[in-house]
């Protein structure tokens, strides 16, 4: 029998293991197609009970709200503002919005548990409808395992947004702007930006939660290991001129300071550092 070389068996052996690879990555895909259609949601709570607002969420919301084909990216805790609470979903399109919202908030779960939910809140009319600029920047499916329900306290790391209003008057892109200019900037100081968003305009399907639909604005989101972290970054582009530069060619696109947002990750927020 002719013996086939080593070289040649190595070479088919990695061929197989990139081809199954790739179909692993291609099943994955298939399996958590993206979504074109983002909620960042900010509720204003009575002092002192946003921890209860957690835990009702934490341990009734998550998996009620996947079950209808919505993704709950994570739910946070401001470090700015101890009455605030931030999460964060999306849906596949706008159709599918309406029929998930629909089937949760007309369900068992949400009518067991709203008026404990909604006796926390001051305020939850505070939300934006954003789509990702390009596929590639929507938030990337997680492949943490949810720590399980009942699971309290922090998750790791720290997460940031930062919500840009735009001018209607300024010509070109931001995001152009963005991409060309600021992320390289962002990124060469440390930074890893995981999501980059821009206004979806279409209308509400499902009016009974109301949006911010005259709002024009990009938002784009970092994780970090924690806050110091975070603040290392600030520091050295503190100390760039070229970011120095960036910041006045900012307040050209945006009519009023970028909102910042600091956000401590729940204990089962999918959204969290790795």
């Amino acid at each position: 029998m002719k013996r086939v070389p080593v070289g040649i068996i190595f070479a088919a052996t990695v061929a197989a293991l990139l081809a199954g690879n790739a179909m692993a990555d291609t099943l994955a895909a298939a399996a958590n197609p993206p979504h074109t259609v983002l909620e960042l949601r900010q509720y204003t709570l009575h002092t002192g009970r946003r921890d209860v607002l957690i835990d009702i969420f934490d341990r009734n919301f998550v998996e009620s709200q996947e079950e209808q084909g919505m993704r709950i990216i994570g739910q946070f805790r401001d470090l700015d503002n101890r009455d605030h609470f931030v999460w964060l979903r999306s849906f596949a399109d706008m159709p599918a919005r309406a029929k998930a919202l629909n089937a949760f908030y007309y369900g068992p779960v949400w009518k067991s548990h709203r008026e404990a939910a909604n006796a926390t809140m001051v305020d939850s009319d505070n939300v934006l409808l954003l789509k990702p600029v390009r596929p590639q920047t929507a938030f990337p499916a997680s492949s943490r395992p949810r720590r399980p329900v009942g699971a309290s306290g922090n998750g790791a790391g720290l997460v940031v947004g930062s919500i840009v209003y735009l001018r209607p008057t300024v010509p070109g892109k931001f995001e152009d702007f963005f991409e060309q200019e600021i992320k390289p900037q962002l990124q060469k100081s440390g930074a890893s930006v995981v999501a980059e968003l821009v206004s979806d305009h279409s209308a509400n399907n499902f009016p009974q939660l109301p949006l911010r639909e005259r709002d024009d604005v990009f938002a784009w989101f970092m994780v970090f290991k924690d806050a110091a972290a975070y603040e290392e970054l600030w520091h050295t582009l503190a100390n760039s001129p070229q970011w120095q530069e960036l910041v006045g060619k900012l307040s050209l696109w945006t009519y009023q300071p970028i909102a910042t947002l600091r956000l401590q990750p729940t204990a089962r927020s999918s959204l969290q550092a790795e």
